[in-house]
């Protein structure tokens, strides 16, 4: 029976879609819920599977081919599809490896999409690993079993250094070169980040925050906390996107977005995260962050990093958002200007914790210092309301309590 095999539903804010890989190829079996297509858009990465067991008999769009909402991808002849069928038609001979008791380790293709991922990520072999799934299918468990007993990596240097081209050196050294093409993601961001600087009148406050206070709260309370809450870490976002839900609160210019000559004040606090991804930035939006407890804030941010990491972010989880909360600490960045993401009018910046010495009390200490960077739309919100919302955001940070109290 044949299947016809269609892109997902796009939304109304995604015009189409790009086909970014084909994990399959006309004549190869594969097994239902198996990855076939990756296609690109705007502003996530959506992945097709099989419905059924059967053979991919025709594909009807290359790798690079921009396609329409539900348009017809690819043509699915599903059958019961044996295992020699697997090994005979999805892979060459040479791929699958013979264990000493005579039989078959599973192959790349007997793995769902999180596990091919993993193995992908962390350079282990397939046929090392066992599959507990039916019919010896690798599941995630398994490859994150094996990634336990792997012992430790390779110096990140020495990894590299395998993708890098060898280029000679010296008076004859030919001077090399490499031009791809810009994924459609990239290319929506640039393009993004270029309005962002063209069509706002953005500026940038700064400040420093004293971190000792929410260090000694997590020292304190850390391991209470993830025994508490299921294994949800206490880390330091938690306590800034509580404290902006807070200062969004009093100052709600900064909350606001500007549609054009209307201001709309939103009533509720939906917080953008911005989150570094392989495919580039992106920022998932937790919905009303405001009403969240500091778990419920730490937990949403570590599932959302997650699916962030697998490519598993939906359209909903991208739309929408009244302001920013970028780490760049967690790269080693000391200070820098956020740009904005429109339609919203505020972001804000974190940065490395740093030890310097502070003035307290007339004696010179050394304090765990935060520089923080709050950039603005001039149009909306004026100099005086950006520094008394980034102050209020210190304040609340460097008394834990008041977050709590709402002081």
């Amino acid at each position: 029976m044949a299947i016809e095999i269609k892109a997902p539903t796009f939304p109304e804010s995604i015009a189409d879609g790009e086909i970014a890989t084909w994990h399959k190829q006309e004549g190869e079996s594969v097994s239902r819920d198996e990855l076939i297509v990756e296609i690109e858009t705007d502003k996530v990465v959506m992945e097709v599977v099989a419905p059924a067991d059967g053979v991919l008999v025709k594909i009807h769009a290359a790798e690079g081919e921009t396609i329409a909402s539900e348009q017809l991808i690819a043509t699915l002849e599903a059958r019961e599809v044996a295992s020699a069928d697997v090994a005979a038609v999805s892979e060459p001979a040479s791929s699958t490896t013979i264990t000493d008791a005579g039989t078959e380790s599973p192959s790349e293709a007997q793995m769902g999409p999180a596990a091919r991922q993993l193995v992908e990520q962390h350079h282990l072999d397939a046929s090392t690993i066992s599959g507990s799934g039916k019919g010896g299918r690798i599941t995630k468990a398994d490859v994150l079993g094996a990634l336990k007993e792997k012992p430790a990596a390779e110096p990140a240097v020495a990894a590299a250094a395998k993708d890098i081209v060898a280029i000679p050196v010296g008076p004859t050294s030919e001077r090399v070169e490499k031009r791809v093409p810009m994924t459609r993601m990239r290319a929506r961001i640039a393009e993004r980040l270029l309005e962002a600087s063209q069509q706002t009148a953005m500026l940038s406050t700064f400040n420093e925050v004293n971190m000792a206070p929410v260090m000694a709260l997590r020292a304190k309370y850390r391991e209470q906390f993830e025994q508490t809450h299921n294994g949800t870490r206490l880390g330091f976002m938690g306590f800034f996107v509580k404290a902006c839900c807070e200062a969004l609160k009093r100052f709600p210019a900064v909350n606001a977005s500007i549609d054009g000559d209307d201001v709309v004040y939103h009533g509720y606090q939906d917080i953008g995260v911005a989150v570094s991804t392989d495919n580039g930035l992106v920022v998932p939006v937790m919905r009303d962050a405001d009403f969240m407890s500091l778990a419920d804030v730490e937990a949403t941010l570590r599932d959302l990093g997650i699916k962030a990491r697998d490519n598993k972010l939906s359209i909903d989880d991208m739309t929408g958002g009244t302001f920013t909360v970028t780490n760049g600490g967690v790269f080693g960045s000391l200070l820098s200007t956020p740009i904005l993401n429109p339609p919203q009018t505020g972001i804000l910046g974190m940065h490395k914790i740093q030890d310097r010495p502070m003035v307290v009390n007339g004696e010179v200490v050394v304090l765990p210092m935060m520089y923080l960077a709050l950039s603005y739309d001039h149009r909306l919100i004026d100099g005086k309301t950006a520094v008394r919302f980034l102050v209020a955001v210190k304040d609340l940070i460097e008394d834990p309590a008041r977050i709590l109290l709402q002081l």
